[in-house]
């Protein structure tokens, strides 16, 4: 499968950056794979680093709201029945549906940086029915710096872009763990505020 989707990647990159931007807005087409791609595509002197992760971040944008509309349209029965041609399963379902109810619509951002959630995420979005501009801004926020390391580091690493997957883990992680903490703390910080206040109004 792997192999398909590379050899499909390769036929975009005729399109040059609207190729890059094609391809991410197909869900199913890992991020993963493209972004080191086309980092090493920078590396040969075929793009300019800036354009890539502009043409990506902006294909990171429009992939989402694919999976945004299925959850909003579509609902959690369709999900069920059909998500196996998008490769979702319930457990995988379910894991973003409990992130969505623990964090809110701050997930847009927050749940981008964490593997195993940040694509499905869109979909409990979609569901609780979040302001689309709203998600997309969310979404785009994220992806800038995310593609910019994928690039970065496929551009770094010329010839081994494949390896990048596993070395971008250890940026993503750690910034995605601080940035829901800081969002965790700001939840518990603003309900602190705000309690004085309510009694009052009482």
């Amino acid at each position: 499968m792997e192999e398909f989707i590379l050899t499909m990647i390769e036929n975009f990159k005729e399109l040059s950056y609207f190729g890059i931007m094609l391809a991410l807005t197909i869900e199913f087409v890992p991020a993963e794979l493209v972004l080191p791609l086309a980092g090493f595509w920078v590396y040969e002197g075929d793009m300019t680093l800036w354009g890539t992760v502009l043409a990506g971040t902006i294909g990171g944008t429009f992939g989402p709201l694919t999976l945004y509309a299925v959850g909003r349209y579509g609902g959690r029965p369709f999900l069920l029945k059909f998500g196996k041609y998008f490769f979702i399963n319930e457990e995988k379902l379910q894991k973003a549906d409990e992130f969505f109810e623990r964090n809110g619509a701050m997930v847009a951002f927050t749940a981008r940086f964490l593997p195993g959630v940040r694509t499905l995420i869109s979909i409990p979005c979609g569901m609780a029915k979040m302001n689309v501009w709203t998600f997309s801004i969310y979404t785009f926020l994220a992806m800038l710096p995310i593609t910019f390391i994928y690039v970065f580091l496929g551009y770094k690493l010329g010839e081994n872009w494949e390896s990048v997957g596993e070395l971008a883990n250890q940026y993503l992680l750690p910034i995605g763990v601080t940035v829901l903490i800081l969002f965790i703390a700001y939840k518990v910080i603003f309900k602190k505020k705000k309690k004085p206040f309510n009694s009052e109004a009482k």
